[in-house]
């Protein structure tokens, strides 16, 4: 079975909606859409208050390079733009925009025909139609499939692995979305020159190994690969190792092994705004959790609140103790959700009962070694925890914290329960003011 070093075996929880198929809801009566929802600086609004806007209509054009266009998720009238919540950044600027009717599409042109395209042609659709990562990440597509020039690409790979426990968004794409996903890799690898393309899907997903195995049965360049169930298989660095046995240098990208990864939903919305002129203005996200009513895997709008997919799915429970964003090893407990809208990056919501939360408090180190054991990146977490609460950033920093993914494997397997993936963000914020503190007496140094 193709695996990395370390990693954990969670709780799956992923029954308790792998089974329910993705449904479309109902276009929301308003729409609150983040300006943040994009790693890089925040898109710039171009409707102002009054504004009718169209379906797919850009409302926000990328500030920068590392930025991404948002487009209206329904047709309607700008009437808000303001400060609203955010699930990770508490709050930021959005759009609010009211619905005034039934969908009318903003016209882009479509592309049937995207093997007659030239390269650059289709990163610029890529980025005018505002893709991102959906994986989480939320990094500019266009950027991703632009390396240097003098990085050559080998492989192409489809993250299918879907690794956080309860969420199944994923999976459902896969096995309704089949076609689309792999039209979606044949793109990325005609604008990368990648020679093959894999697409990488965990063994608790027997159902989607087959179905995508199905749609590639033909190809010579496209191969579906089975990984062991692990977390955090779903990290690019952890699933290039079980792939094709390559090594990411640590502070080194997947480019430098000649490997770009994308999600499979990211590879779906790129085959939908290339062949079909569709901008990103909906997701894949999943509602679970044991305190749920019931759960459920939705096409959600983008900008449609996390309380109305809530309410859609039959609502909580009035055992409900904790909702997060995304998954529970690497989400983000919500402080509200009304008003919270969906936003690029969210693949779930989900709501758990007191059972289902650690209220153990800290103890100390008992030099156990779990935490090093599981570590994926080979890290040291106990004493990088150490470092950081006793504010030896320099010490960390020797020890390579800044090569943490905080995917909180650590966390979890400590007996002593000692929050060691909160003090590795901490440990790694204070570096980079360090750093940043350095630079720039550095360069009043050689002003002088």
């Amino acid at each position: 079975m193709l695996t990395f070093k370390g990693g954990i075996h969670p709780p799956e929880r992923k029954n308790l909606s792998e089974d329910k198929s993705l449904e479309k809801l109902e276009l929301p009566d308003k729409v609150i859409i983040s300006l943040s929802q994009h790693i890089g600086a925040p898109a710039k609004p171009v409707v102002e208050i009054g504004d009718e806007v169209k379906t797919g209509e850009k409302i926000a054009e990328a500030a920068g390079k590392i930025s991404a266009n948002i487009h209206s998720s329904v047709t309607g009238k700008v009437v808000a733009i303001g400060e609203y919540p955010h699930p990770s950044l508490g709050k930021s600027k959005a759009i609010v925009i009211e619905k005034t009717g039934k969908d009318e599409w903003f016209e882009y042109d479509k592309h049937k025909d995207y093997e007659t395209l030239k390269k650059d042609k289709i990163i610029e659709i890529i980025r005018e139609m505002g893709i991102v990562g959906l994986g989480g990440a939320t990094f500019p597509t266009d950027v991703k499939l632009s390396p240097p020039p003098w990085k050559d690409i080998d492989y192409i790979i489809l993250n299918g692995a879907e690794c956080e426990p309860y969420l199944t968004c994923d999976d459902r794409m896969m096995l309704e979305k089949a076609e689309g996903i792999v039209e979606g890799l044949k793109i990325i690898m005609k604008v990368s020159d990648a020679k093959k393309g894999f697409i990488g899907i965990e063994d608790n997903k027997p159902e989607a190994v087959k179905n995508m195995t199905k749609y590639c049965e033909n190809l010579d360049n496209i191969e579906v690969k089975r990984v062991k169930t692990k977390y955090p298989q779903g990290a690019e660095k952890q699933l290039i190792k079980s792939i094709t046995d390559r090594e990411v240098p640590v502070g080194g990208l997947p480019l430098d092994v000649g490997i770009i990864v994308q999600n499979v939903s990211t590879a779906y919305y790129i085959y939908d705004a290339v062949v079909n002129g569709k901008p990103l203005i909906e997701r894949p996200v999943t509602v679970s959790g044991e305190a749920m009513k019931s759960t459920a895997n939705y096409i959600s709008r983008i900008g449609d609140t996390f309380e109305n997919l809530i309410n859609k799915a039959g609502g909580t429970k009035d055992t409900v103790k904790k909702i997060i964003s995304g998954g529970p090893m690497m989400g983000i407990a919500l402080h509200t959700i009304k008003n919270l809208p969906i936003q690029k990056g969210v693949s779930g919501i989900l709501a758990f009962e007191e059972e289902n939360i650690d209220h153990r408090k800290e103890q100390p180190c008992i030099s156990c070694a779990s935490c090093v054991d599981i570590c994926p990146m080979g890290l040291i977490p106990a004493k990088l925890g150490k470092y950081v609460k006793n504010e030896m950033y320099e010490e960390a920093e020797k020890l390579n914290i800044s090569a943490c993914m905080d995917c909180g494997s650590c966390a979890y397997v400590c007996p002593s329960k000692i929050p060691l993936v909160q003090y590795m963000k901490i440990g790694k914020n204070e570096i980079r003011k360090l750093n940043r503190k350095k630079k720039k007496e550095e360069e009043e140094n050689e002003s002088e």
